[in-house]
């Protein structure tokens, strides 16, 4: 059995890390969306999300991930991950995520990097 995700926010001067822990499928997906979303109505164009204890993606959290960073990219802003787990950083990159999401080794390098 998987574990449900969870989702804590870090509000930053210039933007906002998201950390999630757990599976990233439909209901994960939906609460990082739902974050996502709040913190873009809040005039937030930088979000980093930090999967450092996220283990497995699927596709349909992969297809979430992708409507996020539309709806950011359409918003003038910009999403960035980091500490992704090797499998996780070759599926973003077969998926497309990468042309859209800068991806990050590390929180440090990916805060300096966007001026968070």
């Amino acid at each position: 059995m998987t574990e449900e995700l969870r989702v804590a926010v870090d509000r930053k001067a210039n933007g906002a890390v998201l950390y999630t822990k757990g599976y990233i499928n439909n209901v994960g997906g939906e609460e990082i969306a739902n974050r996502a979303y709040e913190l873009m109505d809040d005039n937030v164009r930088t979000l980093l999300l930090n999967l450092r204890d996220t283990k497995i993606v699927n596709s349909i959290g992969i297809s979430i991930l992708i409507e996020i960073i539309e709806k950011m990219i359409d918003k003038g802003g910009s999403i960035a991950f980091c500490c992704l787990t090797p499998v996780i950083h070759k599926t973003f990159q077969i998926m497309g995520l990468a042309n859209y999401a800068k991806i990050f080794e590390n929180e440090d390098t990916a805060l300096k990097e966007l001026g968070l």
